[in-house]
């Protein structure tokens, strides 16, 4: 199918009722399973026992390490292997290029230890594009006006890598180079090359991770008006919502999205996460792979992503815990729509099985007034590394050594020795991604 032919679907799609939503999910789950049965070793495996007429129940789900133990059985083109994808990628000049002029490449971060190869064949690019095109704003003025200044767009990512926000740039870019209306950049550059790149481009469009955001926005000399801020990739929390739309004047809004379920949750006006439903079957489960109730709390999410033939995502185990509701929505649309309980720091574990969760630290690091930006990073049971930005790091320091170590004190915790690091807070080199507290006790 075209482009043209996937928008006019996704644009009807948007305003089916909630039981053609779950009519058009059956009809087209059983196109993949059908698909992916006959293509995949692995399904055909994993699906010898059950008969032609499926319900999503009676599908076994699957883990991230079983699909990439068995990556090869798992695709449903059998040219396509895992040795020639690594030959492919050690050239980062094939980022966002086609692997036998048919799928991109992609590689998640592996924030939850296990890192993932994803392959996108061109109808799950087109709907990935579709989606993007009519369900990214919440607003139709933030639209309206983001066309209106030319739809640029300004991604503040780590440039480089086969990640999913650099290998869709890149494509596009590639795909259409005398339209350069889009840039990433790099959040791992000294802030001086990123603000006087964000100057001279003047997106109409700033997206990223919040906590990237949220750097961005105590920048000196930034001098960029966006029409709009989309995050993306981390939990967007109340706090950095208010600082982003205080910094940058505009309407700031997120997504929910994963490199395996592509665009799986697109937010309304009522800040709302409505499910695409047309393209992603989205069920909150239990340990044990059981459904959860509207309204419960979930320990995982099952995704199927409707759209990928050439590696198929059927009831993928994601480990997000989500609140899934059923309730009609202000905004008008039917889809339902879902809460998100995200992570994007660490709990830090010390001797004698004390743990200590993120904010706690946070909240006492964001008192001490000399810091203008900080990390702590945990390097072993009773060792904390603290990096910062200061007009005065001695001072800074001592300050913050002061107040964590009796912190410290009160949980009972004595002898935790307390550095300053040589280093500056700085975002993960290879995801992007940025976090103020974390474990590495490598």
């Amino acid at each position: 199918m075209s482009l043209l032919g996937t928008m006019i679907k996704t644009y009807r799609g948007g305003r089916l009722s909630g039981e053609k939503l779950r009519k058009l999910q059956q009809k087209r789950l059983e196109k993949l399973v059908a698909y992916a049965r006959a293509n995949s070793p692995f399904y055909r495996e994993l699906y010898a026992g059950l008969g032609s007429d499926i319900t999503l129940s009676d599908l076994p789900a699957v883990t991230k390490p079983q699909i990439m133990g068995d990556f090869d059985r798992v695709l449903t083109d059998r040219a396509v292997t895992m040795r020639r994808i690594d030959e492919f990628t050690r050239d980062s000049d094939n980022i966002g290029r086609m692997i036998d002029g048919k799928y991109l490449i992609f590689k998640t971060s592996g924030s939850t230890g296990n890192p993932a190869v994803v392959l996108y064949d061109k109808g799950c690019i087109d709907v990935q594009s579709a989606v993007a095109a009519l369900r990214t704003f919440a607003r139709k003025e933030d639209f309206d006006r983001f066309m209106a200044h030319g739809k640029r767009t300004a991604g503040v990512f780590a440039d480089h890598g086969f990640y999913l926000a650099c290998g869709m740039s890149r494509y596009l870019q590639l795909k259409m180079p005398r339209k350069q209306t889009k840039m990433t950049v790099d959040v791992n550059a000294p802030e001086e090359r990123i603000v006087g790149e964000l100057n001279a481009f003047q997106p109409a469009m700033l997206s990223g991770y919040p906590s990237n955001l949220a750097l961005l926005a105590d920048m000196d000399g930034l001098k960029i008006s966006p029409d709009v801020v989309i995050t993306g990739g981390e939990l967007l929390t109340d706090a950095i919502r208010e600082k982003l739309t205080a910094r940058f004047g505009c309407y700031v809004q997120t997504h929910y999205s994963c490199t395996e379920g592509g665009e799986l949750a697109c937010e309304c006006s009522e800040h709302h996460l409505h499910i695409n439903e047309d393209w992603v079957i989205l069920e909150p489960a239990d340990n044990d792979n059981r459904p959860v109730g509207y309204g419960e709390r979930s320990d995982k999410v099952l995704i199927t992503n409707l759209s990928n033939y050439i590696q198929p995502f059927i009831r993928y185990e994601l480990t997000d815990r989500v609140i899934l509701h059923d309730e009609k929505c202000p905004c008008g649309r039917c889809s339902r729509w879902l809460e998100i309980e995200g992570r994007t720091d660490e709990i830090l574990s010390f001797a004698g099985g004390v743990e200590i969760a993120p904010m706690s630290f946070y909240k006492i690091l964001e008192e001490v007034e000399p810091i203008r930006r900080f990390q702590l990073v945990q390097r072993s049971e009773n060792s904390l590394e603290l990096r910062l930005i200061s007009a005065d790091p001695a001072a800074a320091f001592g300050e913050a050594r002061r107040e964590l170590l009796a912190f410290l004190e009160s949980k009972g915790l004595r002898d935790t020795e307390i550095y300053l690091s040589d280093k500056a807070p700085e975002a993960n080199r290879v995801s992007g991604k940025f976090r103020h507290i974390y474990k590495d006790f490598s």
